[in-house]
Formats: structure tokens, sequence, C-alpha cells
């Protein structure tokens, strides 16, 4: 239950931000596990192979693969691109299995983008103008509303984007987590570039791209 009571301060967010590389999403997560005890919140990450992979996030991944997964009878495809740092992992059952889930995921769930960097301003601005509204509606004062905000974004957060969405086949973990614990058994980095879905009848497909940060500074 604490998990659903503490009130993070959005400074140790930040904080334990730049002390893993974890995600945002999940840095408020293990605080909140914490109990807001920085220490033990990346004990959280750590366990949860964020930490470690984390460390890996910078290095290029300009290797990788091209998967596809086919549901419902030919119904629905999906076209998914991950990245890694050597042909030779790449080539791996492991990789080729995380590919097919990843694929997989997509086919069920249609997120409609990778990570919350890719989520538009506009996106963002029309779901909070939303939230506001049926939140005024309820006669809650405006000091309340805005710390419903940011529970009601992160659960918009878990719809859209993939890599905040529970695996469909380990729901106690988002798509994010699986992949860190495959990067920290590989060694390598791994990242979605790309994926597009179809489905039959549907005249628009999902079509969503990582943006790519290059660096020009040499690796390690």
């Amino acid at each position: 239950m604490a998990t659903e009571t503490v009130k993070i301060d959005a400074k140790l967010v930040k904080e334990l931000r730049e002390k893993s590389g974890a995600p945002m999403g999940d840095c408020l997560k293990a605080l909140q596990e914490a109990s807001g005890d920085m220490e033990n919140a990346f004990v959280v990450l750590r366990k949860r192979g964020m930490a470690s992979a984390a460390k890996k996030a910078s290095r290029a991944a300009n290797e990788g693969a091209v998967g596809t997964y086919i549901h419902a009878g030919g119904k629905i495809g999906v076209m998914v691109e991950l990245a890694c740092e050597s042909d030779f992992v790449a080539r791996t059952d492991g990789f080729q299995d995380l590919l097919r889930d990843i694929a997989m995921h997509i086919a069920a769930v249609d997120p409609r983008f990778i990570g919350r960097d890719e989520v538009t301003e506009a996106d963002i601005e029309r779901e909070k103008e939303i939230y506001r509204a049926q939140a005024a509606a309820s006669g809650k004062p405006a000091n309340i509303i805005e710390k419903m905000l940011e529970g009601k974004m992160g659960k918009f957060y878990e719809e859209v984007c993939l890599l905040d969405q529970p695996f469909i086949k380990e729901q106690s973990q988002t798509v994010a987590q699986i992949i860190a614990t495959q990067v920290g058994k590989m060694g390598e980095n791994i990242t979605v570039r790309r994926f597009a879905r179809f489905k039959i009848g549907e005249p628009n497909a999902t079509f969503a791209q990582a943006k790519v940060v290059v660096s020009e500074e040499p690796q390690a």
C-alpha cells in the first residue's frame, strides 16, 4: 500500500535518474516502493536490471534484427526493428526470442509510441485538459486536481507507450524492464528503434520510431 500513498519529491526522482540512468518513470516507482529511500530505490532498480542496463544505454546500437508477428489468422501484422551492439548478439536465440515477444506484445496491445520522449506536446496537453475538465466537473479544488494529474498522466503513458506497458507475458514487469533484464544477460545495449502495426479494416496503420541522440564523444 505504501507505493500508492508515498509522495515523492521530483528532485529525488531526478537524483536517482542521474545516479542510475534508468527512465524517470521507473525511478519514481522504485522510490515509491522504497518509501523515498534513495539507496533502497537504487537496489530496487538493480534487482530489475534497470541500473546495469542504463550504464549501457549511451552505447551505440548499430546492429540488430527486424522481426515480424502475424496474429488472428492474418488480420494483424507487426514489424519491429530491435537494435543491439553486435551481429553476434543479434543472432542469438535470446535476442530473437525477445524480438518475437515484443512484436507479439505490440500486436496484442497496440501502443502508439515507443517511449515517453516520442509523445507529442499536443497529445500531452490534450490529455491534461481532458483530465482537468473531468476533475473540475466533480467539484475538486485546483490544487487537488494538479496532484491527481501526475497519476493520470502516468496511466496515460502506460496506455500509449510501449516501454511503459505491462508486458503481456509477465504483467508484473514493464516492457522496458523485460528489455533491461536481457541487457544484463547479454551485456549489450538493446533498444526498440521502430515498429509498424497493421490491422485489416483499419484505415491507418500505427508507425512509431524512437528519437535517436547521436553522440560524437568517443566510446570508452
